[in-house]
């Protein structure tokens, strides 16, 4: 029985194809409640592209949706250059059906008349974002949906300057997709003589530009044998991680055998996602059999990196996000090159460690602050390229294990993030310390900072208006305090408003966005809505005086107590 407010959209879609109809036929006959959420609704295409479940349905990741979404964009491509040879990179990570929706997306595009330059073979996305400025294309596409459990793929588009894309271009593109689902015609053929497959040179090409940000070679020279356990996790990284490592030097890199094949069904892990122990517990593993100094992971289109490191003490210990900026950031910062007298800048996220912002300071630079997603910091680069052209990009971060030193990707990149770790980790194997004595130094210095995500998942059709319900619980019944602490401030993202304790406001210098933040003395937490699921997400970052190890991970149970007792403030 197929539910009236939903018939006309199935009825149209059994029109396609017999594999389309089977599909359905069988939702009808055995899963009533999966053909009510894939037929609800149309699946949202953001501000980023698309990302959901994978099945039929204008409410998942299938041809039928990849086709809607590249002809929006081919339109938009026509329109915006109109007398020119429009051109298009297409990449795809391991997941189940990524190439042949890449292949999908291809053909379509030249169906419209666009060359396409499509690689053979799953390539990291941040790989991607460099083919787009190499190739001089207008728009690049990646198949994937980054660190999502194997059920989800989905659909990023970047701009011609090689950063995910961005307001205006954004809307332009998803009226276009609205207008192509409403009419829902039939596509011109494809033409396979304007598809350009992408050879080595590309990947030659990216992996000499990564080298090209080393900093201290000599110091890989001087500890080339690092000992290093590096796991792909059955992704994207594996064709180029272990190469760009070898090139740079190190010679003691053991990538990890049981999940270093390409496998959509990662079917070592529950999900991978290198930010999570249980991706990363097998590469734990063989680093203790091996003895290995660091632990690597990447995700399966590797742009974020996750990794261990071993202390004094002998034992692996991980790095969050924010921890792995800081000393990313630091190492950028002491081995800046010989100062031309041209400024230099490092740009963070909103819900990434505001330590960043000491460390900068301490070497007279400034921090941007942006909204949450590595686009905007793409995007803050293009602006700074075009107003500012004397000013240096040095390093961007966002607390979800995405980083980024060069100019030439404009987007997060795990490849070149875990090299210039491996650089800093053999440069300070010189000096007799260990990353982690690193890590503490700064704290001793600039005063203990912690951070914790807690997400909740609100699933069905009835998530998302959950989500709209905690975000207006929050707006009209904010807390006083956090922990028994007052609030010195309010942000409200959406409004574009700061509230002061005194009373006063300010005015936020970023676009509007659904995102709130409490702030007090010594802690921040900030609440927003997932941009691709219905999730709401919860950040704190929490301020302390540095008393060693011990008061480091007390300081860690206070952050995430008052996070617990946030979130379930915020349930209904």
């Amino acid at each position: 029985m197929i539910p009236e407010s939903i018939r006309s959209s199935v009825e149209q879609w059994m029109a396609y194809d017999d594999a389309t109809r089977r599909a359905i036929e069988h939702l009808v006959a055995e899963n009533p409640q999966e053909l009510q959420e894939a037929f609800c609704d149309n699946l949202a295409f953001g501000t980023g592209g698309m990302r959901g479940l994978m099945g039929v349905g204008p409410n998942r990741i299938n041809p039928h949706t990849v086709r809607q979404a590249t002809v929006g964009l081919a339109r938009h491509l026509r329109q915006q250059h109109p007398q020119r040879e429009l051109r298009v990179a297409v990449a795809y990570d391991t997941r189940h059906q990524s190439e042949s929706l890449a292949r999908t997306a291809a053909e379509v595009l030249t169906a419209h008349g666009v060359r396409v330059y499509l690689y053979h073979g799953p390539r990291p996305t941040p790989q991607l974002s460099y083919t787009v400025r190499a190739l001089h294309c207008q728009a690049g596409i990646v198949i994937t949906a980054s660190h999502n459990p194997k059920e989800y793929n989905g659909y990023k588009v970047y701009g011609q300057d090689g950063g995910q894309i961005v307001a205006p271009e954004d809307a332009q593109i998803m009226e276009h997709v609205a207008r192509c689902r409403r009419e829902d015609a039939p596509l011109p053929p494809a033409d396979p003589s304007l598809i350009t497959p992408i050879d080595g040179q590309l990947d030659e090409a990216y992996i000499n530009a990564l080298l090209s940000t080393l900093r201290r070679p000599e110091a890989v020279a001087a500890h080339p044998a690092l000992p290093v356990v590096y796991t792909p996790i059955h992704g994207a990284g594996a064709s180029m991680l272990p190469a760009l490592l070898r090139r740079a030097g190190f010679t003691g890199v053991h990538t990890l055998a049981a999940q270093q094949s390409p496998d959509g069904a990662f079917p070592t892990v529950q999900s991978p996602n290198p930010e999570e122990p249980t991706a990363m517990a097998l590469a734990c593993q063989k680093a203790e059999e091996l003895g290995a100094t660091l632990v690597l992971g990447t995700d399966p289109d590797a742009d974020r990196l996750g990794a261990y490191v071993r202390n004094a003490q002998g034992q692996l210990q991980r790095l969050d996000g924010n921890q792995i900026a800081v000393l990313l950031a630091h190492y950028l910062l002491q081995s800046q090159p010989p100062s031309d007298g041209s400024p230099a800048y490092i740009v963070r996220t909103i819900v990434t460690t505001p330590m960043l912002d000491l460390l900068a300071a301490d070497h007279g630079l400034p921090t941007l602050r942006v909204l949450t997603g590595f686009k905007y910091i793409a995007s803050v680069m293009a602006r700074e390229q075009r107003q500012h052209p004397t000013r240096r990009f040095l390093f961007g971060a966002e607390e979800s294990h995405g980083y980024l030193a060069t100019t030439e990707v404009r987007d997060k990149d795990a490849l070149q993030s875990a090299m210039l770790l491996c650089e800093m980790a053999a440069h300070h194997h010189a000096r007799g310390e260990n990353l982690m004595d690193v890590l503490h130094g700064l704290y001793a210095r600039h005063g203990a900072f912690v951070s914790a995500l807690r997400s909740i998942t609100l699933t069905g059709s009835q998530g998302q208006r959950e989500v709209q319900r905690r975000m207006r619980q929050l707006r009209e019944k904010p807390p006083a305090s956090l922990g028994g602490e007052a609030l010195i401030a309010r942000y409200d993202y959406a409004s574009g408003l700061c509230a002061r304790a005194d009373g006063t406001q300010e005015k936020i210098d970023l676009p509007p966005s659904d995102v709130l933040q409490f702030q007090t003395e010594h802690a921040t937490i900030t609440v927003r809505p997932s941009g691709t699921e219905p999730k709401m997400k919860y950040y704190i970052s929490l301020r302390g005086p540095y008393t060693g190890h011990e008061g480091l991970a007390a300081l860690q149970r206070s952050a995430e107590r008052l996070l617990e007792d946030f979130a379930q403030r915020d349930a209904p």
